[in-house]
């Protein structure tokens, strides 16, 4: 994920928390002053009740000395109420307020309800005032719809500038990376100008990355011409050992011992030739010496590679299956991708025993097109998949290559920008999927 998505994912997962806690504190705050303005507005009620209370009011009550009977008031809307009543409890307790539920004239509703115990001419009582929740309730729903509405667009608008800014910030370093860093195997197209910037960091990894890629160029250019005074130095004298080799078996002098040994010289020769040969192609393919790229139609160059095998899948007789059908035009180098496969089949025709079975078929899978190379030969453990692509990696040791083979493949589709997939199990088989990176157009 790039640096961007992550911090734009971090810092909306911070603004989504800080409006959730700024939501329930302002919930909170909010309900607390509401029920502060009900708790004085009561507060006041209740003083001027007991300043006002005189003995008038409520003699018919003492008279009766009637504990069941009330002296109430409601509201004509029942938003609030005044009730008044005798006291047992001779113990005065502090006032204090609770909300419950009330059924006046068969309406239940919610309020806040103020206790005030007081004592009127040596008899104790009890005033209840409350006041009516349901307004202040909606009144808290509308506030809290508005202060969502508010945060949530609040938490839009930062996020928009923030992906500005950040997109501002960061722009050096993407240019760093489009221009120098996705570059960094391909040194040639590599971007030697400063990004401007005012931040010091990115000034540091661009003028590091610069001084890297001179190093690594250098370096490119000394091996490009070790290759060539290897190719000269190490070639020339083995071929020249191999025609006086082969010139002195024409020599009637030398007897038949004589000659197994420069039998058995020339077949070292060669080996070494091969060698030298395919570490120099090796080399040539991670220095992207093959530029020439051109369309490749797999479905001819298959056929072809399958016709140069011919005799030794005859003379293993092995039932081959060439099923390559989808018309897939890819750029690339046609020598090289012509090896990268050779060598493919080619192993899977020398691990497959006698009578055994190969199958070459490609398909579009999510769009990308894939070759896949099956066979039923020896099949391999999960320790040696793991190692077939090191250079003089040999599964069998008595098998007469160099290790050098898979070692190709693996540089030439890294140089062609195709993903390979090794699958195998023992005595049942191996595929090896060639997956190119180019969507179907």
């Amino acid at each position: 994920m790039k640096l961007k998505n992550k911090i734009s994912i971090f810092s909306a997962v911070i603004r989504l928390l800080l409006l959730i806690i700024m939501w329930f504190t302002l919930s909170f705050v909010i309900k607390k002053v509401a029920y502060k303005n009900i708790e004085n507005s009561m507060v006041e009620k209740r003083d001027k009740f007991v300043k006002n209370l005189n003995t008038s009011e409520i003699n018919a009550f003492i008279e009766r000395n009637d504990s069941t009977e009330l002296y109430v008031s409601f509201s004509n809307l029942h938003s609030e109420f005044l009730q008044l009543y005798r006291s047992n409890n001779a113990v005065r307790s502090k006032d204090y307020f609770v909300d419950e539920t009330r059924i006046v004239e068969n309406e239940s509703n919610e309020y806040r309800v103020l206790y005030h115990h007081f004592t009127y001419k040596n008899t104790h009582y009890v005033l209840e005032i409350g006041e009516r929740l349901s307004e202040v309730n909606e009144l808290l729903d509308k506030f809290h719809l508005v202060i969502l509405l508010l945060l949530t667009a609040t938490l839009i608008v930062s996020h928009f500038a923030q992906s500005v800014f950040i997109d501002y910030l960061l722009k050096p370093f993407q240019k760093i990376i489009d221009t120098k860093i996705n570059l960094i195997n391909e040194p040639e197209l590599f971007d030697h100008s400063k990004v401007h910037t005012t931040t010091s960091d990115f000034i540091v990894l661009d003028d590091g990355l610069n001084q890297m890629m001179d190093r690594i160029q250098e370096q490119f250019k000394k091996e490009k011409q070790f290759i060539a005074n290897v190719s000269h130095e190490l070639l020339t004298p083995v071929s020249v050992l191999q025609n006086r080799l082969e010139n002195l078996l024409n020599n009637e002098s030398i007897n038949d011992e004589g000659v197994d040994k420069i039998v058995v010289s020339l077949r070292n020769l060669d080996t070494l030739k091969r060698i030298i040969n395919n570490l120099l192609l090796i080399s040539r393919i991670e220095n992207h010496q093959y530029s020439n790229f051109e369309p490749i139609d797999f479905q001819s160059l298959i056929s072809e590679l399958l016709a140069d095998l011919e005799d030794r899948i005859e003379m293993k007789q092995l039932r081959v299956s060439n099923t390559v059908k989808e018309h897939f035009v890819f750029e690339g180098n046609k020598t090289l991708m012509h090896i990268l496969i050779y060598n493919i089949v080619f192993n899977a025709i020398k691990f497959t025993p006698n009578g055994g079975s190969v199958s070459v078929s490609d398909s579009f899978e999510e769009g990308l097109y894939s070759i896949s190379i099956s066979d039923t030969g020896k099949g391999m453990t999960e320790t040696q998949l793991s190692q077939i692509f090191n250079r003089f990696m040999k599964i069998n040791l008595e098998d007469d290559g160099q290790g050098l083979g898979l070692s190709i493949v693996s540089s030439i589709a890294n140089l062609h920008k195709i993903a390979i997939k090794v699958s195998s199990e023992l005595n049942v088989g191996t595929t090896f999927r060639l997956i190119f990176q180019e969507v179907k157009k």
